[in-house]
C-alpha cells in the first residue's frame, strides 16, 4: 500500500550480509549495583511450568509478540504490527497502546537495556531473551509512559510468568521494582555519568548507537550544520506524521487536507483510516513519505520530458516511487519499465502501479545485469542501503545495522550506479537515491562513480528540488557536489539523499 510502510525490505535487500541479532554499542551499561535480584534468571536456565497465554491477545501481548518476532526472525515492526493489531481485533485506545509500547520500546531499546543491566546487576546478554523483551516493555511503561507503577510491574510480571515461568517472574519483579525507584531523568543522569565519552552520553540520552551518531555528525558537518545533531537524534524518536501522495494527473488533493510544504503532490489527511483513503482512490492516492515523493519528481522534472522517452526504475520495490514515475510517464508520453530482484517484492511493485493506466513491465533480475538490457533516458537507482534515514518509522534498524554493513552496501550501490550510467543514452539522467545520509553511501558512492565515468556530470539536485518545492526549502550548498540531502528535523521527511547524474 505504501512506500512508508513497505520500505523495510529496501535497506540491505541485496547484499547486506548475514543476519544479526540486536546489538547495542552504546557504551557502558551503567553502574551495576552490588548484588542483584534475589532470584536471578539467566538465558541458560530452564522455564518449567510455563503458562500459555490465552488465545485473545491484548495490547501488551501484541507488543510483546511483535518484539519477539523482531528479535528472533528479523521481522520489521512497521510491517508486522498493523497486521497483529488487526488480528487481535484491537482498536481505539488499545490499538494506540500496542503501537506506543512496540515503537516506543524499540526506539529506546539500547537505553532500556542499559537501565535493565544496572537494575539486574548483570549484562542483558545474560538474561533470557524472552524475559528481556518483557522487561524492555515494562521499563518503557515505567520511565516513559503515564502508567501507574503497580500496573506496569504487575502486568509485566504476569506476562513473564505466562511466557517463561514462575522463576522468571520473580526475577522480573525484582528488576522492575528497582527500575521504578528512579524517574527517567534520574536514570539518564546515572547512565550518562558512567559514559566514557560525549558520544556515549548522546547515545544513552537519545538511544542511538555511537557509530550512527558519528555518521550523522559527519553528514551534518559536511553541510556546516553539525550543531543540529541533537535535533536530528530527537526527531528520530518522534513518530512521523502520515503523509499521502496524490498521483499527478490521476488524483487531486482532497478538500480540507493539509498540503505538504514541499512536495506538490503531497498532503496530510485531517484524520481517518489511511488504508480506507487509499482503497477508495483505486490506488491513485498512496501513503508515501514526502522525501520519497521529491526523489521521484527530481528525476522526472530535472529536464523537460520528450515524448517517447524510455525510463527504468532499477531497484523498484516496494513501488511507491514507481507509482509516481508511472503517473509522470503517462502524463508526458514516456515509457516506464521496472525491476526488482525478489519475486515477492516484485509483486508489491506490480500492485503499486495497478491504479495507473499505463503498462509497466516488471522484471525480476539482478539490477546490475538488468540495466544493460536496454538504453534509457532516465533511470532511478533507489539503492539498497542501511536505512539510517528512516529510523522514525523503522526504529529497530538502529540496533540491527552495524558499521561492517556499510562497505558491503557501498560496493553494491556503486555497482548498481555503474550499470545504470552505462545504460544511459546521451543526455540521459540517473537519479541515485538512498534513504540514508551516511556519506559512504551517498557522497562517496557518487564521487567514485564520477571518477570512473568520464562522460558523466553531476547536476544540481538542490536546485531541482528547490524548483519543485511548494515553498522555500533549506538545502545548504556543499562545495564540490550538487547532492540534495533531506532531514527529519529540518524538513519533516526521511533523511533521503538525492543525486542527479547526466551523460554528456
Amino acid at each position: 500500500m505504501s512506500d512508508e510502510r513497505d520500505r523495510a525490505g529496501k535497506s540491505g535487500a541485496r547484499g547486506s550480509g548475514a543476519k544479526r541479532g540486536p546489538q547495542h554499542p552504546i557504551g557502558k551499561s551503567g553502574p551495576h549495583r552490588a548484588g542483584g535480584p534475589a532470584r536471578p534468571f539467566d538465558k541458560n536456565s530452564t522455564t518449567g511450568g510455563t503458562e500459555r497465554p490465552a488465545p485473545g491477545r491484548g495490547p501488551r501481548w501484541v507488543a510483546y509478540d511483535t518484539l519477539r518476532a523482531v528479535h528472533t526472525s528479523d521481522a520489521y515492526a512497521n510491517l508486522l504490527l498493523p497486521r497483529a493489531i488487526t488480528r487481535a481485533g484491537l482498536s481505539g485506545p488499545d490499538a494506540a497502546l500496542a503501537t506506543e509500547l512496540t515503537y516506543g520500546t524499540l526506539r529506546r531499546e539500547g537505553t532500556y537495556d542499559a537501565i535493565i543491566a544496572d537494575a539486574a546487576a548483570r549484562p542483558v546478554s545474560a538474561i533470557d531473551p524472552a524475559v528481556l523483551d518483557a522487561l524492555r516493555l515494562g521499563t518503557h511503561q515505567l520511565v516513559a509512559m503515564r502508567i501507574p507503577t503497580h500496573a506496569a510491574v504487575n502486568e509485566t510480571v504476569r506476562q513473564v510468568r505466562q511466557a517463561a515461568g514462575k522463576p522468571a517472574a520473580g526475577f522480573a519483579n525484582a528488576v522492575l521494582r528497582r527500575v521504578s525507584e528512579r524517574t527517567r531523568d534520574e536514570w539518564l543522569d546515572r547512565l550518562e555519568a558512567a559514559a566514557r565519552s560525549d558520544d556515549e552520553r548522546l547515545a544513552v540520552r537519545y538511544a542511538h548507537p555511537v557509530w550512527v551518531i558519528r555518521a550523522f555528525r559527519r553528514a551534518l558537518d559536511a553541510e556546516g550544520r553539525a550543531d543540529e545533531l541533537a535535533l536530528l537524534l530527537e526527531a528520530d524518536n518522534v513518530s512521523p506524521v502520515v503523509t499521502f501522495a496524490a498521483l499527478p494527473g490521476l488524483a487531486e488533493i482532497p478538500a480540507g487536507a493539509e498540503a505538504t510544504p514541499y512536495s506538490p503532490i503531497g498532503f496530510r489527511s485531517a484524520g481517518g483510516d489511511p488504508a480506507a483513503l487509499v482503497t477508495a482512490s483505486g490506488g491513485r492516492v498512496r501513503v508515501q513519505d514526502e522525501g520519497s515523493q521529491l526523489a521521484a519528481l527530481a528525476l522526472t522534472r530535472a529536464l523537460p520530458v520528450r515524448e517517447g522517452e524510455r525510463w527504468l526504475d532499477l531497484c523498484a520495490a516496494p513501488g511507491g516511487k514507481t507509482a509516481v514515475l508511472a503517473a509522470e510517464a503517462l502524463a508526458h508520453g514516456a515509457l516506464l519499465e521496472a525491476n526488482e530482484l525478489s519475486p515477492a517484492r516484485a509483486g508489491l511493485v506490480r500492485d503499486s502501479v495497478a491504479g495507473v493506466p499505463l503498462e509497466v513491465p516488471v522484471s525480476e533480475e539482478d539490477g546490475r545485469v538488468r540495466a544493460g538490457r536496454g538504453r534509457y533516458d532516465r533511470i532511478l537507482v533507489d539503492a539498497p542501503c542501511t536505512g539510517l534515514g528512516a529510523l522514525r518509522r523503522r526504529p529497530e534498524a538502529r540496533w540491527r545495522k552495524q558499521p561492517a554493513d556499510v562497505p558491503e552496501l557501498a560496493a553494491l550501490q556503486g555497482e548498481l550506479l555503474d550499470a545504470a550510467l552505462d545504460a544511459l543514452v546521451p543526455g540521459g539522467i540517473v537519479a541515485y537515491v538512498t534513504c540514508s545520509p551516511h556519506l559512504a553511501e551517498t557522497a562517496g558512492v557518487v564521487s567514485d562513480a564520477l571518477r570512473r565515468h568520464g562522460g558523466v556530470v553531476e547536476l544540481d539536485a538542490r536546485a531541482v528540488v528547490a524548483s519543485i518545492a511548494r515553498s522555500p526549502i533549506d538545502l545548504p550548498e556543499v562545495a564540490g557536489t550538487g547532492r540534495a540531502q533531506l532531514w527529519p528535523h529540518r524538513h519533516g521527511t526521511d533523511a533521503m539523499s538525492i543525486s542527479l547524474l547526466r551523460r554528456a
